[in-house]
């Protein structure tokens, strides 16, 4: 039985080219260090008629909980400069209608995990302790959490 780690796990983004549809080529952001999870807590809803004694429940929506944070070790030249693509392609994309799509890739599997997701506007300012990585953080908007679904090895970003 093979067990996944979080060795080699890649986070990369694509902007659709057809509305709807999963694009085919994916754009690695590197340095990440942490990315979030996606819990998807199932909503109850009430069914109870006036007659039941006991209350009765259906499952409901499931529940992203609608925001999802990536952290990215800071490097001027890699991260830093990959995520103002980023955002510059996503801000792009939206405005003729186009979304943003995200993958989270494990080396050992063939299905991924994606996400379309709006961005913020600006690279927030990270936290500074002393004797400590930098790193920043990204809150993403999720739109729609589409599952698992057959990985696209990403490329990597172009200076």
């Amino acid at each position: 039985m093979a067990r996944l780690t979080t060795l080699g796990v890649k986070f990369s983004y694509a902007v659709e080219t057809v509305k709807d549809t999963k694009p085919a080529k994916f754009t690695q952001l590197e340095e990440a260090s942490s990315i979030g999870g996606i819990s998807l807590d199932t909503e109850q809803i009430d069914v109870s008629a006036l007659e039941d004694y006991l209350t009765q429940y259906a499952a409901g929506r499931q529940d992203t909980g609608g925001t999802w944070e990536i952290e990215f070790i800071m490097d001027p030249d890699k991260s830093v400069k990959q995520i103002k693509k980023l955002y510059e392609d996503s801000k792009a994309a939206k405005t003729t209608g186009l979304a943003t799509w995200f993958q989270v890739s494990f080396p050992d599997m063939s299905d991924a995990f994606f996400v379309i997701a709006e961005c913020g506007r600006e690279i927030p300012m990270p936290e500074i302790a002393q004797n400590e990585a930098a790193t920043m953080s990204i809150s993403l908007i999720i739109n729609t959490y589409k599952g698992l679904d057959a990985k696209i090895e990403p490329t990597a970003a172009t200076e």
